[in-house]
Parts: structure tokens; sequence; C-alpha cells
């Protein structure tokens, strides 16, 4: 079974089994986590989207947390002595889909 789920703004198309990194969500490793904004299902031959979609998402957190690569942002403007940077590293979760039911 293959299905498309909203986590923290962001879509993603999840199968069981299946690992992932998302954005950070509350929660310790181990913890059990259920997702129920499912945007679409495919199981064989059916094909299920929008309202008629009854499944949800149950997922086990791997590792709470996870840093991204850092992003700098850094403006200068040429003659005029100004610069300045800043810089951060996203937070992220590891997730391991369990079931889709």
């Amino acid at each position: 079974m293959l299905a498309i789920v909203k986590i923290a703004g962001q879509q993603f198309k999840v199968k069981a089994g299946d690992s992932l990194y998302v954005p950070h969500i509350e929660g310790n490793t181990g913890d059990a986590v259920e997702f129920t904004d499912v945007l679409f299902t495919h199981n064989g031959s059916s094909i299920n989207s929008g309202s008629s979609v009854k499944a949800v998402v149950k997922a086990e957190i791997v590792n709470g947390q996870i840093k991204g690569d850092k992003v700098i942002a850094f403006k200068m403007k040429r003659r005029k002595g100004f610069r300045k940077k800043h810089g951060h590293r996203t937070q992220y979760t590891q997730i391991k889909v369990t079931a889709i039911a």
C-alpha cells in the first residue's frame, strides 16, 4: 500500500517499512506517532483521494534530534562596509513507517 501524507506542512510518499526524515516533531526515541492527514492511497487496484480517504499512517520515532546541513545567508554592500552573516541548521526527526491502516 502506498500513501501520500502531509506531515508538518510537507507532503511525503510513504510505504510500510520506509524510513524518512521529516521536520521536527515532538516526541522521544521509540514513541509511536499517527498521521491522520492522508491525501492519497493506492492499494493494488483501488485508488482513493480527497475526502474519500479514511487511512491513518502509523510510525515510530527512530531518532528525535537530527540537524540538517548548515545554511549560510551572507549579505554585503560593496564599498559601504556593510556585511551581515546569518546561519542556521534545520532540526529534523527520523521516523520509520510501521503501518498504513
